[in-house]
């Protein structure tokens, strides 16, 4: 897990991946993203997109500013099985609900969410002043990350940047203690 910020003009050359499935979440800017598939795209504030890696891919990201600052979350996952055809995928989240969870990644894209190859639920969440509970199946566990503001999980409090593992709980009930964007992350 990577939070970037990527000075204006700056950028993140041509590079090779394999084997991973990357979810790029941008918090503030804009960020171009163009890659040996012949995607070229504009990613703005509360887009994200994913690259499922495979056998192989290359991808440049770079501010689309030459002047501002661009804000980003990027996250690397192992997928399921290794040389997968390598894809694709973008999506804006810039209407989610404040005060719920919205599914932004799972393993067979339900609920219009974009796919990713692992047994991963990817969810994002905007708290003002609302609460929400998530409940754990037994045998799941659940990485919060949290993005903006501040935030209570389960009696912890938690700013912008902390993250933490959360094992052998059974729910987790997330609390804004000013407004405050996460990604949670169910894991198997």
């Amino acid at each position: 897990m990577n939070e970037d910020w990527i000075a204006g003009g700056g950028e993140f050359g041509m590079h090779p991946h394999w084997d991973v499935e990357i979810l790029t979440y941008v918090l503030s800017g804009a960020l171009q993203h163009r890659d040996s598939l012949g995607n070229l795209s504009v990613m703005k504030a509360g887009e994200a997109l994913r690259i499922s890696a495979g056998r192989g891919i290359e991808h440049s990201a770079m501010n689309y500013s030459r002047t501002e600052p661009v804000h980003l979350v990027e996250v690397w996952i192992t997928p399921e099985a290794p040389d997968l055809t390598p894809g694709f995928q973008q999506k804006s989240f810039v209407d989610v609900a404040k005060g719920e969870l919205t599914l932004m990644a799972s393993r067979t894209g339900r609920d219009g969410s974009m796919v990713i190859h692992q047994n991963v639920d990817v969810l994002l969440g905007k708290l003002n002043g609302k609460e929400v509970e998530y409940g754990i199946r037994p045998d799941r566990g659940v990485w919060l990350q949290v993005t903006d503001g501040r935030l209570e999980a389960n009696g912890v409090v938690m700013a912008a940047g902390d993250g933490a593992g959360i094992n052998d709980e059974t729910s987790l009930r997330l609390r804004a203690l000013e407004p405050a964007n996460f990604l949670l992350f169910d894991l198997a």
